[in-house]
């Protein structure tokens, strides 16, 4: 668990222009507080945030990272729309402040959002919560109650009742992840497609789709979008809201359940290290579920589509980080080998839908 936010000097790439930034904000009525140091959050593979002060108060203003964007991803626009409202119905949302589309500012669209104080933990328990069972059973049950609560949101009480598009959802979603799969093997010394990408491929869309509730959905709902009262583990707030839509929360589950790494699976989730949900006292995938069901009284009897759909996105989103590292738009190395994690992805949820895992 970090004490408080991990925070570094900002990258002489990402500097912001602070005069043009001040004059905007200046144009919207906000002060940015150019004798409070500004500094760059350092955690996370996509949008940049730093944390500033506006009117004296501490404030993170997020944009997408360098390079090609793809589709759909890192919409600031989309983010700013649900922040501004949901906090009202949902106390775990930080409060969407101000957006601006005009790149000329700061050189990408941005957001500024309330700053929520406290920890986060990301792939390892912190050394005084190492083994602790309770804590993993806290953390585990505290997901899913946080989930179920905000798929209990009634979008239209809040103005977010013409959000997103839920009609045909699933089939879109399926069609999407399975051709943005395919785009990002493209380009630059390309990406092989593996024999079990094109059976899973396969396998989904010979699947009957399964009648789809409606509800907002966050599309990246884990442990390291929460913030956390490091005293008690209670949550503060939950982030990263920039692929927020309306549509099945069965797909908002299968995506915690693509992240939450089991003790007995294969290398590929391990080198995720998203969570640390592979130690003591975190429920089973299987056992999610089932918390899940009995906390939103949902019918969870038929989770198999959405668990390989799920698997495939999140190759999906591995190839596209894949890309950006073979088209030059980052210099982390970690990049490097996103394109073989993804196919051990790929391997899993083919595995998966032969029944052979969960």
């Amino acid at each position: 668990m970090q004490n408080g936010p991990a925070l570094k000097d900002v990258e002489e790439a990402l500097a912001l222009p602070l005069d043009r930034l001040a004059g905007h904000l200046a144009e919207h009525e906000l002060k940015l507080d150019r004798d409070v140091p500004v500094r760059q959050f350092a955690h996370g593979f996509g949008n940049v945030n730093y944390l500033l002060s506006v009117d004296g108060a501490k404030t993170v203003l997020r944009r997408p990272p360098l390079g090609p964007i793809p589709p759909g991803a890192n919409d600031m626009k989309r983010e700013h729309t649900v922040l501004s409202v949901l906090w009202r119905a949902y106390p775990y949302a930080p409060k969407g402040i101000h957006f601006c589309g005009d790149e000329s500012v700061i050189g990408a669209p941005f957001q500024l959002i309330e700053y929520r104080e406290g920890q986060v933990i990301g792939a390892e328990m912190p050394p005084e919560l190492a083994g602790n069972a309770e804590a993993g059973a806290k953390l585990g049950g505290e997901l899913v109650r946080l989930m179920a609560d905000f798929h209990a949101v009634d979008p239209a009480a809040i103005g977010l009742g013409q959000f997103g598009k839920p009609e045909g959802f699933l089939e879109r979603t399926q069609a999407g992840w399975v051709k943005r799969c395919r785009l990002a093997m493209e380009g630059p010394d390309p990406h092989q497609p593996t024999k079990a990408f094109a059976e899973l491929v396969t396998w989904l869309e010979a699947q009957k789709l399964p009648p789809s509730a409606v509800t907002l959905l966050h599309n990246d709902f884990k442990l390291d979008n929460v913030i956390l009262n490091p005293q008690t583990l209670d949550p503060i707030a939950v982030l990263d809201w920039d692929m927020a839509t309306r549509g099945d929360p069965l797909f908002d589950l299968a995506i915690m359940l693509a992240y939450w790494t089991e003790a007995g699976d294969p290398p590929a989730m391990h080198e995720l290290k998203q969570m640390p949900t592979a130690g003591p006292g975190f429920p089973t995938r299987s056992a999610l579920v089932t918390g899940y069901g009995a906390v939103s009284g949902r019918d969870v009897s038929d989770m198999l589509y959405y668990r390989v759909l799920g698997m495939l996105r999140l190759a999906g989103i591995f190839l596209q980080l894949h890309r950006r590292w073979r088209e030059g738009g980052t210099t982390d190395r970690r990049f490097a080998g996103f394109g073989t994690l993804a196919d051990g992805l790929i391997d899993f949820g083919w595995d998966i839908a032969r029944g052979r895992a969960f």
